[in-house]
């Protein structure tokens, strides 16, 4: 919860939705070749994890880490310790239903399976928005706004 003060002095509680994060913004972070989509990718992570309302899943954390390793060439030690860090936030498992259920997604909406799935698992821990640069900015799928943060 979130209280602002009102111009005439009253407080106003605001509840603060959930964001689930796409891989690519955790994988800016370490992107030294975009210097400043990794100054405003670390800026985001920081303001939601002061506050808890990050989410990610199973899936982001796999991605994230192979994409680390594999494409930026960084040390797995260093990555694993990475996400150790990602304790604050909630994390979704991806199962059998929320596989299912991205498959109907992906095929509804004409979207890949991948983009599908964090939609699925975005959708199924109550968030309201999802942080990515891959998909529309401003379209919402599954009761979820996608936000490009990184166009704002």
């Amino acid at each position: 919860m979130v209280i602002q003060m009102e111009k005439n002095g009253a407080e106003r509680t605001c509840t603060m939705s959930k964001i689930f994060i796409d891989t690519n913004i955790l994988v800016y972070c370490l992107d030294n070749n975009y210097p400043e989509k990794q100054k405003k990718c670390r800026s985001l992570l920081k303001s939601i994890r002061d506050e808890s309302y990050g989410v990610i899943s199973t899936q982001v954390i796999q991605e994230f880490y192979v994409c680390s390793v594999k494409k930026l060439n960084s040390d797995p030690i260093i990555i694993k310790n990475i996400i150790n860090t990602y304790e604050h936030f909630e994390i979704v498992t991806i199962n059998l239903g929320l596989i299912k259920d991205a498959i109907d997604l992906s095929v509804l909406n004409r979207i890949s399976f991948w983009d599908s799935l964090i939609l699925t698992a975005a959708g199924s821990s109550k968030c309201k928005i999802l942080w990515t640069e891959d998909l529309n900015h401003g379209q919402i799928i599954n009761g979820v706004e996608i936000i490009n943060p990184l166009k704002i």
